[in-house]
């Protein structure tokens, strides 16, 4: 990806986005050229000059001073994950242009993090990596994934390339595969934004990008996210539609690793959906070697 495009297409987003009246600043006239801001009214709202910010949105932010960056943020009335993302490209500008390596990522994880997996039975549980490759789950987590594993898949698996790429993927996610589908392509573009020279990143986006419509539109909006908690809607081919509540946290130790846990309201259909599929996964012989071995004797 280069850098410059990277920062002028999602500077120009975030200004088609907002009107004048959002912005709190009259609309002259009924025939604006433009979607959203002008170029001279961000100037206007960051407090500089026109053809500084000019310079900004074709990409060069080499030099800019945090001062800076937070007006532009106000301006452009980025929310927490979009100032992140803001800073991450301007950290790369201002950084020695690198050769794409091929960036480390964990595989597997701790025994410790592993019993902690194991340890939550009547919570489907995972840890997943920044380049979302599913690392491990407990039995419950399996079970919730079981399409991700079909064929005998074993862990890593990445969970963009299923949604994206396997016909179960879509089936699996079409409760609310809009939103599903932009979720996970705003977190790659995030981790895109922190890690710009992860060759093994960018070489997932890239085959994402070429094989994937859905993919491609959803990256060019240049979207971006944080993914703390929310509701997740699956199309299990066991249990039928399940709606569950989500908490994910990074694991100090492991800081590219976050464990992500799920929940049910209390005596609602999903808990009771959510029973079922712990008695599948109890009895089923077809599940991944992974929910085997964690069966009790």
């Amino acid at each position: 990806m280069d850098s410059r495009n990277e920062i002028k297409e999602f500077l120009a987003s975030r200004r088609a986005r907002i009107t004048p009246q959002q912005a709190g600043l009259p609309a002259y006239g009924g025939n604006r050229r433009v979607l959203g801001l002008r170029r001279e009214e961000v100037a206007m709202l960051a407090g500089m000059s026109v053809d500084y910010y000019v310079r900004l949105e074709r990409g060069n932010l080499t030099g800019v001073s945090e001062a800076v960056l937070d007006s532009l943020a106000r301006a452009l009335q980025l929310d927490e994950a979009e100032r992140d993302h803001l800073n991450d490209l301007a950290r790369a500008a201002n950084t020695t242009p690198q050769r794409r390596r091929r960036v480390p990522q964990q595989t597997q994880i701790p025994p410790s993090v592993q019993r902690i997996l194991d340890s939550m039975t009547d919570a489907p549980a995972f840890v997943r990596n920044s380049r979302l490759d599913l690392l491990a789950a407990n039995r419950l987590g399996y079970a919730l994934y079981a399409p991700m594993f079909h064929d005998g898949r074993k862990p890593p698996v990445n969970m963009a390339r299923f949604k994206f790429l396997d016909p179960r993927g879509r089936e699996f996610f079409s409760r609310n595969w809009e939103e599903s589908m932009n979720n996970t392509v705003a977190l790659l573009r995030t981790e895109a934004g922190r890690t710009p020279h992860d060759k093994g990143l960018t070489d997932l986006i890239g085959e994402l990008v070429t094989r994937s419509t859905d993919f491609r539109t959803a990256w060019a909006r240049h979207n971006v996210r944080l993914h703390y908690s929310g509701l997740k809607h699956f199309r299990h081919p066991i249990v039928g539609d399940l709606t569950l509540t989500f908490d994910a946290m990074q694991l100090p130790a492991q800081p590219s690793l976050s464990l992500t846990a799920m929940s049910t309201e209390p005596g609602s259909p999903d808990e009771d959906a959510l029973k079922l599929l712990a008695s599948w996964a109890a009895t089923d012989a077809t599940l991944p070697r992974e929910v085997l071995d964690q069966r009790a004797p």
